[in-house]
């Protein structure tokens, strides 16, 4: 696959084509979680899931709090695209590429909006809180297999 470019034919990169697969999903009901109005998203966005359960656990570990949604099953974090590079998010978290919601019913409820005009919570605190509720040795710290 090839875009044109003013000096000719460009291939396309393969972080090019792994993010163009990653996006595209399943027709279905899905929904997507929007940027509320008047911030900006200038990294793209991806969201990440945990058990409602879980929520008020996570937010007093962050140093920072982007936008969060919630409904009755999940709280929802956004961080900015491909926070999932290199990261195994630890269970039961849910990595949401484009910050779609899967077979949900309703886009979760905004229940906080950081001061500001950008909407991410920084994805690796966010990853060693959840780590540490769930009993994950990060990954960078783990056992290299031979």
């Amino acid at each position: 696959m090839a875009v044109r470019a003013a000096s000719g034919i460009r291939p396309l990169g393969l972080d090019t084509l792994v993010g163009l697969q990653r996006r595209m999903h399943a027709p279905g009901s899905t929904r997507r979680l929007l940027v509320p109005d008047g911030m900006t998203a200038p990294l793209g966005c991806d969201a990440v899931a945990v058990p409602a359960r879980f929520g008020p656990l996570v937010m007093p570990r962050l140093p920072r709090v982007g936008c969060v949604y919630a409904d009755e099953a999940h709280w929802w974090w956004i961080v900015p695209s491909d926070s999932d590079y290199a990261l195994e998010w630890p269970a039961p978290a849910r990595y949401a590429a484009g910050a779609v919601v899967p077979d949900a019913p309703d886009v979760p409820g905004l229940i906080h909006r950081p001061d500001g005009t950008v909407p991410y919570t920084p994805p690796i605190p966010l990853y060693l809180a959840l780590c540490r509720l769930t009993n994950t040795t990060p990954t960078w710290s783990r056992p290299v297999s031979a």
